[in-house]
């Protein structure tokens, strides 16, 4: 009766002190971010990075010059290719609201990633019907 009580009281604290473990748990990466803006600052030049749905991306310089490329997100990274080159970011988990993250890419520069906004984690799975005491 004492163990189940301090489990039970363990997995109150967890819920509490991390609130971003739900989304996590049925995270697929990127999909906080998609169709979203992210600030991404390199080198003190902060470029407006926008993945789409389907892999499709678009990078926009401050001066406005738009460049089409694609991404993906995958065994913990993020890539970003523009056709002749390509770079990845660590990616383990999702991006917060308002929270930048400094990442270093694959060709050892320093980025800081903002994301005004996020979408919404989507609902939980449709739990099945079950009687009294979960049968």
């Amino acid at each position: 009766m004492k163990s189940w009580f301090v489990a039970r009281a363990a997995v109150a604290v967890a819920m509490v002190a991390l609130p971003g473990t739900a989304f996590a748990q049925a995270w697929t990466p990127g999909s906080e971010v998609v169709g979203q803006p992210v600030q991404v600052t390199t080198n003190g030049v902060t470029d407006t990075v926008t993945l789409g749905p389907g892999g499709q991306a678009t990078i926009t310089s401050p001066g406005g010059r738009v460049v089409n490329g694609t991404w993906t997100a995958a065994n913990g990274q993020m890539c970003l290719n523009n056709g002749t080159a390509q770079e990845c970011w660590p990616y383990a988990s999702p991006f917060q609201a308002g929270q930048p993250v400094t990442l270093t890419s694959s060709c050892n520069a320093s980025s800081t990633w903002l994301a005004a906004s996020t979408n919404a984690p989507p609902p939980p799975p449709a739990a099945t019907q079950r009687g009294e005491r979960g049968r």
